[in-house]
């Protein structure tokens, strides 16, 4: 008997006083969870709960190569528009038809066996069991036979793969639907939109994106005068583009995207209200040069530097946090000859400046 998308929902959400991350009825743990790895290795898309990888089908990983965060980890560059976020879920290949059948019957089982699971909760897992080995389905799921099984090698299932760098758990859980098949070479069913994709990927790649901590060159360096211009720059050699990568390889499915960031300009601010900046908006664009700013030389005291700030008043005995951030213009490639923008991305270090009274000899 044909179900409706209402009562595909219900079937995804009906156990949830269960421990189910996902939502998946089935699921006493997630399906995916990012693991945090080694930068060697990258962070990973897999199974949770230490299932058996020995599989040829065992679940697809995401590997991160290039300038990324260590241990696999968030990154440290922060998206210019406030309202663009990575994804928080997305479907992932999971597991072959005989591993699949595997868990999910020991799942099935382990959830029909637990304390309560009577009347709505139990009924959904009858009725997931179901869809698994008798077809029972709905418009745009038929359902299975015996897990696919005659399939088995020809496709994978997947499932739900949670971002753990998302805050927001609802979000985070959010991808519910029940895991489903997809044969080598196919697309995913158009109807799981959350279904992994380059951009997707690309979306990852820059937030495990490992920006490089810049100095910003000062003269005078760390200490100057009050109402003294000081010079501020940055070489091209001491900065330069960046690269991470993201990738995901599954039998008959492979997608990368690798994210690049150039630097395009300097914001300079102060630390203080009392200062000015060089220019006035302390936005230093970069030159043609690939550089920022202009390196101070003998002779330019009394020039105004193209790039840099001048303090009003002394830090007295502590110092001010000049903080210097540099805004990257951020683009990405992929599979297929799949690219396109992505959100500016901004990274800051805060140095400290110490700002002396010049003194003056009274004769």
């Amino acid at each position: 008997m044909p179900v409706n998308r209402s009562r595909r929902t219900a079937l995804s959400t009906a156990a949830a006083g269960l421990t189910l991350t996902l939502g998946v009825v089935v699921f006493t743990e997630p399906a995916h969870s990012a693991e945090q790895t080694g930068n060697d290795q990258g962070a990973s898309s897999d199974q949770a709960g230490g299932s058996d990888r020995t599989g040829i089908y065992a679940a697809a990983r995401i590997q991160y190569s290039g300038s990324v965060a260590k241990g696999g980890g968030k990154g440290n560059v922060t998206s210019a528009d406030v309202n663009w976020s990575p994804p928080p879920c997305w479907y992932a290949p999971y597991l072959g038809a005989k591993e699949f059948k595997k868990k999910m019957s020991a799942d099935l089982e382990k959830a029909a066996s637990a304390p309560g699971m009577t009347g709505h909760a139990g009924s959904a897992i009858g009725q997931t069991r179901s869809h698994y080995e008798d077809e029972f389905g709905w418009a745009d799921n038929p359902g299975y036979k015996d897990y696919n099984i005659e399939k088995d090698g020809e496709g994978m299932f997947w499932a739900g793969v949670e971002n753990p760098d998302e805050p927001d758990i609802l979000k985070r859980s959010a991808c519910t639907d029940l895991p489903f098949w997809v044969d080598n070479g196919e697309a995913p069913p158009p109807q799981h939109e959350e279904a992994i994709t380059p951009e997707i990927l690309a979306a990852l790649a820059y937030q495990h994106m490992q920006l490089p901590d810049t100095k910003v060159s000062l003269a005078p360096e760390e200490t100057t005068k009050v109402n003294l211009p000081t010079w501020a720059w940055l070489d091209k050699a001491v900065f330069d583009e960046v690269q991470a990568t993201a990738a995901i390889n599954a039998p008959g499915f492979n997608l990368t995207a690798t994210t690049t960031a150039k630097p395009v300009s300097l914001k300079l601010e102060p630390g203080t209200p009392d200062a000015e900046t060089y220019p006035a908006s302390g936005e230093c664009t970069i030159n043609a040069d690939g550089s920022i700013g202009e390196p101070y030389a003998k002779g330019k005291a009394d020039q105004t530097p193209p790039c840099g700030i001048k303090y009003l008043r002394s830090s007295g005995d502590g110092t001010y946090d000049l903080q210097a951030t540099i805004t990257w213009d951020i683009a990405w490639t992929g599979s297929g000859g799949a690219g396109g923008d992505l959100p500016d991305g901004t990274f800051g270090n805060a140095q400290a400046v110490t700002v002396q009274e010049i003194q003056s000899i009274n004769r």
